[in-house]
């Protein structure tokens, strides 16, 4: 094939889509986008896949961030944890004109009319009170549990689906943002114990699970199988232990999935002894009775899961590996 046509004819004879991700000519699938150009070229063979591209990005140029901060002419990004999604307009409420000059008396019972007004138009229907009153619980409820902002966007879209679902209509708020919040922290691989979620939300345990239950038939959602690895940097940090144990914990948990004794077991039990092996083997020790506090499970449940492990494992004081 002749490369050397132009870029209109060679697009002409190919006429690939605009979202072709393999050449075809040489099946690669390495893509280049030559932004100043506006072309899509193969990395293979050279063949231009498309042209005339459209930049959206903006027709100024900032180098740094000051700059480009200064420069942009958008607004915040849409949020989901806010139940207007930060579309609406809000009317300050210093009686200040644009250049900060005081307003007249005239002028200020004006806009304290109009304040009032735009606060009652943006929850209008009962779905937007719903969600004003919902995503509130849901600041508060992921402040005090320390839920980092993707989680909570997460939460937030999933109480939006259960609402168009109507999954809310006759079950408590509160209950349904906490269900919302503990799924969304087990997609995102950083799961929170039921009964911590429970206890921060003040819902019951039973209730709580009813609705998480709910939202997992209903909207279809994919959880992965809770990992008690994925605990083990929350308990260990809160308490205070050293990333060699957090290291050998992982390997512990490692090895005792292999020989299929992390089978039908608690993973906050199987996380608590774990550590609780680990901290005595790097002489780090906590207590069970610290360490269940931490995990939220009994001492019983770490003795016996830290007895199964000692046992299968044959780990003896010296480390990994040795006979009991």
């Amino acid at each position: 094939m002749d490369y050397t046509r132009s870029a209109t004819d060679r697009k002409e004879t190919v006429e690939p889509s605009v979202e072709q991700t393999e050449c075809p000519e040489c099946r690669s699938t390495s893509v280049v986008e030559d932004v100043t150009r506006g072309e899509r070229v193969c990395g293979g063979c050279g063949l231009v896949l498309s042209a005339h591209r459209i930049d959206t990005g903006a027709e100024w140029r900032a180098f740094s961030a000051e700059e480009s901060d200064a420069r942009s002419r958008v607004g915040a990004p849409v949020r989901y944890t806010v139940h207007d999604k930060g579309l609406s307009t809000v009317i300050d409420w210093r009686d200040r004109d644009t250049s900060g000059r005081k307003l007249s008396p005239t002028r200020r019972s004006e806009i304290y009319r109009l304040r009032k007004w735009q606060i009652r138009s943006r929850v209008h229907s009962s779905m937007d009170r719903n969600l004003a009153q919902a995503m509130s619980e849901l600041e508060r409820l992921s402040s005090q549990l320390g839920i980092p902002s993707p989680i909570r966007e997460l939460a937030a879209l999933l109480y939006r689906k259960s609402i168009i679902k109507k999954l809310v209509r006759g079950r408590s708020i509160e209950a349904m943002v906490a269900a919302t919040l503990y799924a969304a922290c087990r997609i995102r691989l950083k799961p929170r114990p039921l009964d911590e979620v429970a206890d921060a939300s003040r819902v019951d345990k039973k209730k709580l699970g009813q609705c998480y239950r709910l939202l997992l038939r209903s909207l279809t959602i994919k959880i992965p199988l809770s990992n008690p690895i994925d605990y083990i940097s929350r308990f260990a940090s809160e308490l205070s232990l050293s990333s060699p144990v957090q290291l050998r914990t992982v390997e512990i948990l490692q090895r005792s999935r292999d020989i299929g004794l992390t089978i039908g077991r608690d993973p906050l039990g199987l996380a608590a002894a774990a550590i609780y092996v680990a901290s005595i083997m790097l002489d780090e020790r906590r207590t069970q009775r610290a360490i269940a506090e931490v995990a939220r499970v009994t001492e019983v449940t770490v003795r016996n899961r830290y007895k199964e492990m000692v046992r299968k494992l044959g780990i003896n004081s010296m480390g990994l590996g040795g006979q009991s």
